[in-house]
């Protein structure tokens, strides 16, 4: 397949202009398995401003007739995807082509998937940058703005859905309204026997849809869900002068969907994982409303004014990024995103859900080799596979804390102003870098192109040190950047200084805060006592390593969980994982304060966020053999502590969390195998199937049950997450034949889905299974090569992020995945996989040796 250039998409922009797709999608053989395509013809509408020649785009499966004009092409004309136009003339034009596309089982083009509770079929499409090809036939590049109508005919007893409200006009044909001038990539179509719940606000119609085996939990949540599209809507009409620019509103919970959501105009698809079937956490439920108000705001950042070329794909995410959480902070939400539950643990703000999890996303990114600027110079994203590299940590969580920083260093008014003024400029329209900046600029008298080229166009992560000097009564602050840089990016961050609480007690207070820039070095002069704690950008409000004077570090390490706000916590907690990545603090001591201070938390994103830290990277990959049952005893002891704080029945979410980490962590069966027979833990919560299929999985890996228990489980749960917990569990017995076959179902076939496929790969790699596993390190190179070659870019992710052998941290894996990079040519999303994935290991080798646990 050729992928696009960025210089041919220019030439071909400035050929032509399209007015209107007119596309046909037969789609009632869909619910027959044998039935591999469907038929879909395409009407483009389109002119030439001269003559030339240019192309069309499509993958088909057979290409049954294309005409230009009423003249029948040459079939000979279609080179891999690409369809030739020769011979174009200035002025109108009409290209018709009908052809047999085929459904995915990968998540891209026209995905099929049957629901094994059931037996129903159920079809949605993921276009996203040149995915349309696998559905119909299309001038795909994002600056090539149309309107969209659609026709679909789908089985009598099928919804349809799409991007314009859509009209059954009997006999299974559905016809969707006309769509403004909109990308192609952003063209949507759900079909099935969908369970859908409806309502009106503002006079727009919103609708909720999933499958029917999913309506009970559906509906159980339906109110939550609407309340909080509610008020996100609301909240962006209060801040944008431009008012929504489509005609609905449908959000479709699809199944095996490969990321969090996909902002579809007027249709947006969200993984329906996000309809919750058992136990989940309120930091859950507020990352469900924070994607929801994230697709939103792509409905301005992204439909409304689409990029030009993908270089700028962070003015999509790192906008919705920055807005969604920004939105669920402020907006009116749900009660139940506020105070949940009485007696539970207070409700997260979604600012320090965002500095525990979602930063160090990007903070660990932009420390990679594979590193890029948040808005990086077009000549580095020449084609369409280079591009889709770009959407990881940085375009996503530094954009948004980029875009935080600019908020505290512009001003809300002139940066309102200025996205205002972008709308209007470019509505319904494609629009770059360039654009924005003189957007902004436009609003403000700072020197935006300054800010714009220190913070968007470079890479890696500032590392702010503080440095406290005392004299007498008063005390002096100097704040170092990378050892005393003095130009780069400019900083406006608040410092908070805490004190010991003088009425006795272990408690902080805060004494201040204040408000400083750093350009270089700073030093700020306080008059008083020297504080017991210094903590820069206290409020987490720009993109930095933080590193505390070592008085403060001391009293972080003793005496964290007594720091009042919340926010200022997650800072501290990030400052103390950044300085076990880097080896400068023993990954026992963060566990030692983890057990110290975990018991104390009130805010559960910090509780999930340490204990995520703790056993995925500590315990899984930064203490070597001889160090991790100490490791693991020193995390169970904190779980089982957690789990007795809450055996009241208070804090439901944190003990939830507790006992998922106490499943990972165990290395014992026994109390895992109690909880499995009386199907609870004692004092709660009851075991709903994914607290059972993860306590299956884990006695998977500890040698603990067999295929005749996974059997009988997957008998109780047949959906299609037991399916999942199934292959999962299968895939972690510590038997050789289980690991062949595991291992022919991932890399040998193309049978599984894209989700069957991350199930088997998580099950595969045990910590407790090297000696059993190692001989398929070197398989794993060659295989993945192949395999991701062979299968595209949405399982080439997959096998480079899950199947992966992160468990055996060796200097052979990384040797071995060296010489991968350097002699076997991996697809570019699977060499940006590994090239990320053996980074981290170098990491983890380091810090073992560092601190001799290798």
């Amino acid at each position: 397949m050729l992928v696009l250039t960025r210089d041919e998409a220019q030439t071909r922009a400035q050929l032509i202009d399209v007015h209107r797709y007119t596309v046909a999608l037969d789609l009632t053989q869909a619910a027959d398995p044998a039935g591999e395509t469907f038929e879909s013809r395409t009407a483009i509408r389109f002119s030439a401003r001269a003559d030339g020649d240019t192309f069309v785009e499509l993958k088909p499966a057979v290409l049954r007739s294309a005409t230009l004009d009423g003249q029948p092409l040459d079939p000979a004309g279609l080179d891999g995807n690409r369809l030739t136009l020769a011979g174009l003339t200035t002025g109108e034009h009409e290209l018709r082509v009908h052809a047999a596309m085929r459904y995915s089982r990968t998540g891209e083009g026209m995905h099929r998937f049957t629901d094994p509770s059931d037996g129903e079929t159920y079809l949605y499409t993921q276009l996203f940058m040149e995915d349309v090809q696998r559905v119909f036939a299309a001038f795909d590049q994002p600056d090539l703005k149309s309107v969209f109508e659609m026709t679909v005919t789908a089985p009598e007893s099928w919804t349809v859905l799409a991007n314009g409200s859509t009209e059954h006009l009997g006999g299974g044909e559905w016809r969707a309204a006309p769509t403004p001038r909109i990308s192609t990539y952003l063209v949507a179509v759900a079909a099935g026997p969908w369970h859908s719940v409806r309502t009106e606000h503002r006079g727009l119609p919103f609708g909720l849809h999933c499958r029917r085996s999913l309506a009970p939990f559906m509906e159980a949540d339906a109110d939550e869900i609407l309340d909080t599209t509610r008020a996100c809507y609301d909240r962006y009409h209060d801040i944008f002068e431009e008012p929504y620019p489509f005609d609905s509103y449908d959000q479709a919970f699809v199944p095996e969907f490969n990321v969090g959501a996909m902002e579809n105009p007027g249709l947006v698809t969200l993984r329906d994982e996000y309809v919750f079937r058992s136990a989940v956490t309120d930091t859950e439920r507020q990352s469900r409303a924070v994607t929801i108000a994230h697709e939103m705001a792509h409905m301005w950042f992204g439909d409304l004014v689409t990029l030009r070329w993908w270089d700028d794909i962070w003015l999509n995410e790192s906008f919705a990024e920055y807005m969604g959480y920004r939105t669920i902070a402020e907006a009116t939400l749900p009660q139940a995103l506020h105070s949940v539950r009485a007696g539970d643990t207070p409700s997260t703000d979604p600012w320090t859900d965002f500095a525990i999890a979602r930063k160090a996303w990007g903070y660990d990114a932009d420390q990679r080799p594979s590193t890029h600027p948040v808005a990086p110079d077009p000549a580095a994203v020449p084609d369409t596979a280079s591009a889709m590299l770009n959407f990881d940590g940085i375009s996503y969580a530094k954009g948004a804390s980029a875009l935080r920083q600019l908020v505290a260093w512009l001003g809300e008014k002139d940066f309102l102003a200025g996205i205002n003024t972008h709308f209007a400029r470019h509505k319904f329209s494609n629009a770059t870098l360039a654009d924005l900046i003189d957007s902004l600029a436009h609003a403000t008298d700072r020197d935006v192109h300054s800010w714009a080229t220190a913070w968007l166009r470079t890479t890696g992560v500032d590392t702010l040190t503080a440095k406290v000097n005392h004299a007498g009564r008063a005390w002096t602050l100097g704040i170092d950047r990378d050892g005393g840089r003095t130009d780069g990016r400019p900083h406006r961050i608040t410092v908070g200084v805490y004190d010991r609480d003088l009425a006795g007690g272990p408690a902080l207070v805060l004494r201040e805060r204040f408000e400083t820039d750093i350009p270089g070095t700073t030093t700020v002069e306080r008059d008083g006592g020297c504080p017991a704690l210094v903590v820069p950008n206290d409020q987490d409000v720009t993109y930095a390593k933080i590193r505390l004077d070592a008085a403060s570090q001391e009293t972080a390490l003793t005496a964290l969980s007594q720091v009042p706000d919340p926010l200022t916590r997650a800072v501290l907690w990030n400052s103390l994982r950044d300085m076990v990545r880097d080896g400068e603090l023993p990954p026992a001591r963060y566990l030692k304060a983890a057990l110290t201070h975990l018991p104390e938390e009130s805010d559960l994103a910090i509780v999930q966020g340490v204990l995520t830290f703790a056993t995925a990277h500590i315990t899984g990959r930064y203490t070597g053999p001889g160090e991790r049952p100490a490791a693991l005893a020193t995390l169970g002891e904190l779980c089982r502590d957690l789990i007795r704080r809450t055996e009241d029945g208070s804090h439901p979410g944190l003990r939830l969390t507790a006992v998922r980490a106490a499943i990972d962590i165990a290395t014992q069966p026994a109390p895992l195998e109690a909880w499995l027979t009386e199907g609870t833990v004692p004092g709660g919560p009851e075991l709903d199937p994914e607290l059972r299929w993860h306590i299956l999985t884990r006695l998977a890996a500890l040698d603990a049950t067999d295929e005749d228990t996974i059997t009988a489980e997957l008998a109780r749960d047949p959906s299609a997450t037991g399916q999942e917990g199934a292959a999962r569990c299968r895939a972690a017995l510590p038997e050789a034949a289980a690991k062949r076959t595991a291992w022919d179902a991932m890399f040998a076939t193309d049978d599984l889905s894209n989700y069957l496929l991350k199930a088997t790969a998580q099950g595969f790699w045990q910590p407790e299974q090297a000696d059993l596993v190692r001989e398929y390190v070197p398989r794993y190179y060659e295989d993945a090569v192949t395999a991701a070659a062979r299968r595209g870019t949405a399982i080439a992710t997959v096998i480079g992020g899950f199947a992966f052998p992160a468990p055996l941290v060796e200097a052979e894996t990384l040797r071995l995945g060296e010489r991968c990079l350097r002699d076997a040519d991996p697809t570019p999303a699977l060499r940006r996989r590994l090239t990320d994935q053996l980074d981290d290991l170098a990491r983890a080798l380091r810090v073992r040796e560092g601190h001799g646990t290798a």
